[in-house]
């Protein structure tokens, strides 16, 4: 690993260390970042900087924006999206311009952290996958246990929508999923 790159992860780790919000004992933020970053290695080992920084750096500083700020509903809830994204992108590439990194690994960030092109970059595409199984390993189960089984169903579809064909085909071989939910995974 490069100095620039443990540089720019120790500096995500430093900013989330300041979540307020608590899970397993740590600050929520920083543990999210090292899943994504667990799931990143694992997924794509070979992966380029920009990809491990934007993994890791997916929720830098997600406290920062609350969604009880932006109006109910869906409406609302894509405009905390959007503006979450582009502050994390902007965070990031803080961090990566401080570090070092010249423009095409920062803007290749930056459009990760924002989703610009997903199903069209594989870059993207990347990040979005290991969202999703860090979302099934870890955040999937205390989320279904809180819902009705129809939002369940409703948000595995749409998670399974939002992967590649071949992070459908691990999470059949992965996870121990019940049928109704498998099935979207399969599709």
């Amino acid at each position: 690993m490069s100095a620039q790159l443990t540089k720019v992860l120790a500096a995500i780790d430093a900013a989330n260390t300041q979540d307020p919000n608590q899970e397993d004992g740590q600050p929520a933020a920083l543990l999210y970042g090292q899943r994504m970053s667990e799931q990143q290695l694992r997924l794509f080992p070979d992966a380029p900087d920009a990809l491990q920084i934007a993994a890791r750096g997916q929720h830098v500083e997600r406290w920062k924006l609350q969604r009880s700020s932006f109006p109910e509903g869906r409406a609302g809830y894509l405009a905390w999206r959007k503006a979450e994204a582009e502050h994390h992108a902007r965070v990031v590439t803080d961090l990566m311009q401080e570090a070092g990194y010249g423009a095409d690994d920062t803007d290749a960030a930056a459009r990760m952290l924002r989703k610009e092109g997903i199903k069209r970059d594989d870059q993207v595409q990347a990040l979005e996958d290991i969202i999703c199984f860090v979302f099934l390993k870890w955040y999937f189960a205390p989320f279904a246990a809180k819902h009705p089984a129809e939002k369940v169903q409703r948000i595995v579809k749409k998670t399974a929508r939002k992967m590649s064909p071949e992070a459908r085909a691990r999470v059949l071989t992965e996870f121990d999923l019940p049928g109704d939910l498998a099935g979207a995974f399969a599709a």
